[in-house]
């Protein structure tokens, strides 16, 4: 039997109106957790007012909504399901010959939009809130500014030696051995006063200072001096300066794939950027599966039995999933296992997971 548009229209109306209530619910919990925290580790600090913990914690929501989500329509879907249940809406339905996939597709369909519409137009802007919040961390928590810049003209570091400030620039980078080619470092004193100038064939990061190969001083007032191997003081080590780098929760879904192709040309690994990208990639069949994990609890749940076993039961099996998540990721950032595969892996099991109890509880 082909299911209706009005019965279709009812259903969405019941899952987005649960969807809609366990959302704000969440958001306003994580907010005030969150600004609970940012307040306790702002004490003490005195340009850590409450303004600016208030925005932190404003400017870090979205990014939490967007880790937050699967178990936010896990639950809309586990309490839309639940309330049809109980009413004897769902043996209606199934008594008039409505099997249980047409029954989930107006959930699933809107599932599925709100994935796409949340990798294609909210994760941009949650992005940049997060952008910004880290800003403020660093300004105000942390007490430091990031040292690293990539662009397509190569990457760009900034460090302090005591005596003088430098900005470094190279076209391309070993990462493995912290090699930098084709260097430029501008060396000033104080806050703006331009001390020299350096031009390197090579550059390699030792401990506590640079190694320069080929290098050509150049001072104000004075003439170019030539010298085969010259050192500059540093404080940088490689740890500082891959944890500069931006993280990939901070970059757009929408510019990832030119910051990793930029990352690469550059000499430096992309494989945490890859793993992120395709985990968004995933993101909307994850949603999908909450839907059918739901599903999968609640449908058979009628006056008599109750819904504690099926509460119970999909938050346990959800969060299993999500411990999975975790140990995939993070063999994904080890490169123990293709970035891909690491990204997929609990999209693809928790639909598995969701069709096979389901085709149970349909056919079985």
């Amino acid at each position: 039997m082909r299911l209706s548009l009005t019965l279709s229209k009812y259903f969405s109306r019941q899952f987005l109106f649960w969807f809609g209530s366990v959302f704000f619910g969440f958001a306003c919990i994580a907010l005030v957790l969150d600004t609970v925290e940012l307040m306790r580790r702002a004490s003490g600090k005195v340009d850590a007012t409450m303004d600016v913990v208030l925005k932190m914690g404003l400017l870090k929501l979205p990014f939490m909504i967007h880790s937050l989500l699967p178990f936010i329509i896990l639950f809309g879907a586990l309490l839309a399901f639940w309330r049809l249940a109980r009413t004897n809406e769902v043996v209606v339905a199934r008594a008039a010959g409505i099997s249980v996939w047409q029954f989930l597709l107006p959930a699933v369909f809107i599932t599925f939009v709100v994935g796409v519409f949340e990798i294609g137009g909210f994760n941009p802007f949650a992005s940049a809130m997060l952008s910004k919040y880290e800003a403020y961390e660093a300004q105000f928590l942390k007490r430091r500014t990031s040292m690293l810049a990539v662009s397509k003209n190569g990457l760009w570091l900034r460090q302090a030696d005591g005596r003088y400030q430098s900005v470094i620039h190279a076209q391309r980078i070993t990462n493995s051995t912290m090699d930098l080619h084709d260097v430029i470092i501008f060396r000033f004193e104080g806050k703006d006063r331009f001390a020299e100038r350096i031009d390197a064939e090579r550059a390699r990061l030792e401990e506590g200072y640079w190694q320069l190969e080929n290098a050509w001083i150049s001072a104000p007032l004075a003439q170019a001096e030539f010298r085969e191997r010259h050192q500059v003081r540093t404080n940088l080590t490689l740890t500082k300066i891959q944890e500069s780098f931006a993280s990939p929760e901070t970059m757009s879904s929408w510019d990832l794939p030119e910051f990793i192709n930029t990352l690469e040309a550059a000499g430096f690994s992309g494989h945490r950027h890859l793993l992120h990208f395709h985990s968004l990639l995933a993101y909307p069949f994850l949603l999908c599966a909450m839907v059918l994990i739901a599903a999968s609890f609640t449908l058979r749940v009628h006056r008599r039995t109750g819904a504690s076993f099926a509460i119970i039961g999909s938050i346990v099996l959800c969060f299993v999933i999500y411990f999975m998540s975790d140990v995939v990721h993070a063999l994904g950032i080890s490169a123990t296992i293709p970035a891909t595969l690491a990204a997929w892996t609990p999209a693809c099991v928790s639909i598995m997971i969701g069709l096979a109890m389901l085709f149970h509880l349909e056919d079985g």
